[in-house]
């Protein structure tokens, strides 16, 4: 059997010796910087502010994020202050001042806020487009008074806010990556889940499209993780909430 040469057990053996007399602290690994963002649901019925955080890791591309922190904003929906839009934007303030307290101070110039409005204003811009604005004016302000990067308030499409709703079931499912045994994130492998929302009024199905029908112009495209997802849908009349229950009142009756 050939053995080693002398030197060579020796320097291995220096080595080793080395290796488990360097402190952990003798080389620093730089730690993830952590990130933060805030986005304000403006629903029908109230306002939502949701505080997400993530670190600068990415997967193919695109940030791998966590909720962290909500506060409902007092009062009803800002459709509601369509006569006294000033107080649609003085309805945030505590809200925001509680986000204030949740992102650290260095990082309020550099946290993007965002507003998206849903259903009630979608049908106030419809039926009185001056109000809307007038609303949005006023959000607008308030928002930018805030020591956050306003990043813009707007009213979101149907076909927006039913993709969006989409991608957050998924995401919550899991169904865009994971992570493998060495910690690290891959693609899931899964298929994608179809999304049924009810609302007041009508009920939508969000799906993603086969691929033979990629090509199509209508729904939504996004870009994420690495794939590209072409998103449609499907709106149902008179499913929502209320029309099921004016019907069960009407069967009551009869």
């Amino acid at each position: 059997r050939e053995l080693l040469p002398p030197w060579l057990v020796i320097v291995a053996g220096l080595t080793g010796i080395v290796l488990l007399c360097v402190s952990t602290k003798d080389v620093p690994m730089a730690p993830l910087r952590t990130k933060y963002g805030i986005v304000l649901d403006a629903g029908p019925s109230r306002t939502i502010l949701f505080i997400y955080q993530w670190t600068t890791t990415k997967a193919n591309k695109t940030g791998v994020i966590r909720g962290c922190s909500s506060c409902p904003v007092q009062g009803p929906g800002v459709s509601s202050y369509s006569d006294s839009p000033q107080k649609a934007g003085k309805s945030l303030e505590p809200c925001l001042s509680w986000a204030q307290n949740e992102v650290p101070a260095e990082q309020h110039s550099q946290t993007p806020l965002y507003l998206g409005a849903t259903t009630s204003m979608r049908q106030l811009n419809l039926t009185h487009p001056i109000l809307s604005d007038g609303l949005l004016a006023a959000l607008t302000g308030t928002l930018k008074s805030s020591p956050f990067s306003f990043q813009g308030a707007q009213i979101l499409s149907s076909s927006e806010e039913e993709a969006f709703n989409w991608v957050a079931v998924n995401y919550v499912l899991e169904n865009f990556f994971k992570y493998d045994w060495r910690g690290q994130l891959v693609p899931s492998g899964k298929g994608m889940a179809g999304v049924l929302s009810v609302g007041g009024t009508s009920a939508q199905l969000t799906s993603e499209l086969e691929a033979e029908q990629q090509a199509a112009k209508e729904g939504v495209r996004l870009q994420l993780y690495g794939q590209t997802h072409r998103v449609q849908s499907r709106r149902c009349p008179c499913h929502g909430t209320e029309q099921l229950r004016s019907r069960l009142l009407s069967l009551l009756i009869q």
